[in-house]
């Protein structure tokens, strides 16, 4: 029996109430919140009734859309996109298109039409970068070899995304207009919103963020302007959104509004997913169910396959390649959104649409778990793997001289690239290992021993003649991998010191009790240095100006190589 069918309050009531018991409950089971808010709709309309008129939300939604792009907007820096890798780029562009030819003519084959392949085909390519941004956080893992590819390779995803919403938006209206003219109108509205962001907004947002409730407005003003001059012209509201958060995103107030904006794009954010969930058709499972597992299966298998491919075509070892794959192995809320347009437009059916959503789902619980344990995973499939290493182990070593490497340095990041310059005056002894091709290739260029692959790896291991050794230092985070190499390096050698690093307390007296010399714990060796510092200036050791001076240089020259801090990627 239908409760609720047209009061606007009891309506919006109902779904927050219903959607906070969700989100609550599969908080506990770490599963994410965007599948609360889905089973909410779901059960609100199709399985309750509860809500019947479900025009209410869907309006609402709307401005969920607006704030969630505006947010990507906002947050997004089109300069990274000079500093991701070659793999994140042209391996991305390349993944996109293979994953799309794939899914297009496995939905030509299920039966569906060429649109409807079309719309398949594009909305599997996608992965969310809400979920995974969100456990690669959680994993500290953003600032990995992987989670670099990872954040690079969703960022030119959410680009595209953006690009195939305002196609698809004038798409009734091609007979009407040239495409050339859609595309002319598009590029003056980008050409306004420029000109807006280098002359007129850095006036406006100076004296609005004097006053922290009008910096909030004026910011959502800003967003709703471009919203509706991009629908005016004829492209979607959302696309005006995004081009609004990438205007104030350059400006020096951006991490402001950001953090006053968000409240917002969470509370309508919400309402998109719950009305998605609201118009789910609970039919599908008996009409669609071989599409439906066939594209879960694209989803979770076939599109990881291809991304391992290609990034181990790019000489990167298998690990990364795994795990760079097994995160991108879910579909996006950009393809929600895309299937919202094309049901909108009356491009896809209901029943197309909430098999979409079924698939989201679906792939969004699995990734859960996927990510989560992907090292586990990882060494499950490790000999499976083994294929991969064809692409990767040629140029396997780069030994200059004959002189046998006594000193040891697995993993050249910020930490070792410091170690390395106080090691300078031996540089004929030191062996670097690191998996990441594009430090091996600089490094070869200094003239360095090098090796290039997993310190884990027993082929790796062997190479590095650890019963000679004199000193290993392993700036590595992973606690599993630096308790490996610890037991292979004691079991054939007393001698050696080994310098490991940890992320934890709890990790670093572990490693201490299997034999480690010392722990480097890089959050805390920054305070021990400031201290230090400070004490040298007040008992007059060093020149502050001087220290200033160096310190200034030597930022510089780390920025010049791509080493931001950690929160920055």
């Amino acid at each position: 029996m239908t409760l609720l069918n047209g009061d606007v309050f009891l309506t919006l009531g109902m779904v927050i109430i219903i959607a906070a018991l969700a989100a609550y409950i599969l908080r506990l089971f770490k599963q994410p919140q965007i599948l609360a808010y889905v089973l909410s709709g779901v059960l609100i309309t199709p399985v309750f009734k509860l809500v019947t008129n479900t025009d209410i939300i869907e309006s609402m939604s709307l401005i969920g859309i607006a704030f969630l792009l505006f947010l990507v907007g906002l947050e997004i820096d089109l300069k990274k996109l000079k500093n991701v890798t070659l793999v994140s780029t042209l391996g991305g562009s390349i993944m996109i298109i293979i994953t799309f030819v794939f899914s297009y003519l496995i939905a030509l084959l299920l039966g569906f039409l060429n649109l409807e392949a079309g719309y398949i085909g594009l909305m599997l390519v996608f992965s969310s970068t809400m979920v995974v941004m969100k456990f690669l956080s959680d994993k500290r893992e953003l600032n990995t070899l992987h989670g670099r590819i990872i954040v690079g390779i969703l960022l030119l995803q959410d680009l595209i995304a953006i690009f195939a919403l305002s196609i698809l938006s004038s798409f009734n209206n091609l007979a009407k207009f040239f495409f050339g003219s859609a595309i002319l109108k598009f590029l003056a509205m980008l050409a306004v919103a420029f000109l807006c962001s280098k002359y007129l907004f850095p006036r406006v947002f100076k004296f609005a963020a004097k006053y922290q409730e009008l910096l909030l407005i004026t910011s959502v003003a800003v967003c709703f302007i471009f919203s509706l001059a991009f629908h005016f012209i004829g492209f979607s509201v959302a696309i005006g959104a995004f081009v609004a958060g990438i205007v104030l995103g350059n400006l020096e107030y951006n991490l402001e509004i950001i953090g006053k904006v968000k409240s917002l794009r969470d509370f309508f954010s919400l309402l998109f997913f719950v009305s998605l969930g609201m118009g789910l058709s609970l039919g599908v499972f008996s009409k669609m169910w071989l599409p439906l597992i066939v594209l879960v299966l694209i989803t979770i298998i076939l599109k990881p396959a291809i991304i391992m491919t290609i990034c181990s075509l790019f000489k990167f070892t298998k690990k990364t390649s795994f795990l760079t794959s097994n995160a991108l192995g879910q579909m996006s809320e950009f393809s929600l959104i895309i299937a919202a347009q094309g049901l909108a437009l009356g491009h896809i059916s209901q029943d197309l649409f909430s098999l979409i959503v079924l698939v989201m789902l679906m792939t969004i619980t699995t990734t859960s778990y996927t990510i989560t344990h992907d090292n586990r995973l990882y060494r499950l499939f490790e000999p499976i793997l083994k294929i991969f290493d064809f692409f990767t182990t040629e140029g396997l070593e780069y030994l200059p001289t004959k002189i046998k490497p006594t000193i040891i340095l697995c993993g050249h990041n910020r930490i070792g690239y410091s170690i390395l310059k106080g090691l300078n005056k031996v540089k004929k002894k030191i062996l670097i290992i690191d998996y990441n091709p594009e430090v091996i290739s600089e490094m070869i260029k200094k003239g360095y021993h090098c090796i290039y692959g997993e310190i884990a790896d027993e082929e790796i291991i062997e190479r590095m003649n650890l019963p000679k050794i004199e000193m290993l230092i392993s700036t590595v985070p992973e606690i599993s991998d630096n308790l490996f190499l610890l037991k292979k390096v004691r079991a054939v050698n007393k001698k050696a010191k080994l310098f490991l690093n940890a992320n934890t307390i709890e990790e670093a007296l572990k490693l201490y009790d299997n034999g480690a010399d010392y722990v480097i714990l890089p959050h805390f060796l920054g305070g021990e240095h400031a201290s230090n510092l400070i004490t040298d200036i007040r008992m007059k050791k060093i020149k502050l100006f001087e220290e200033k001076k160096t310190h200034i240089s030597v930022l510089k020259e780390r920025k010049n190589i791509g080493h931001e801090h950690p929160s920055e990627n």
